[in-house]
């Protein structure tokens, strides 16, 4: 915990006021990223939190493959479900945004979680 209470890691909550005020005039994720020292998760990840309702993106995504989330929570990466799907890394990770799915943090992927993978 830091001196003003705040929990290490969250947003100050005049932070995500502004973010929320940003993202309802219309402003996107990527937006918001260009204009604020955060990443794309941990600003998605705090619209979320705050309960805003994610608008869809702009581009229009195929219907998502079955299976393809839960192999993604199960252990395997956005370049292994591409390659498996026949879809770009792009277009795999939006897929996976669009149905919710919490993205892991690079290299947070284990081995062991994915039976067979070397």
């Amino acid at each position: 915990m830091t001196e003003d209470g705040q929990v290490a890691g969250e947003l100050d909550s005049v932070v995500v006021a502004e973010l929320v005020e940003c993202y309802a005039a219309g402003e996107t994720i990527e937006g918001l990223v260009a204009r604020y020292p955060f990443s794309y998760r941990k600003i998605r990840t705090a619209l979320l939190d705050a309960g805003v309702t994610l608008r869809p993106p702009k581009i229009p995504l195929p219907p998502t493959p079955p299976g393809l989330a839960d192999a993604y929570r199960d252990g395997r990466t956005i370049r292994q479900l591409a390659a498996t799907y026949g879809m770009s890394y792009n277009q795999t990770r939006n897929i996976l945004l669009a149905e919710g799915v919490e993205l892991r943090s690079r290299g947070n992927f284990s081995t062991r979680r994915v039976a067979g993978m070397k």
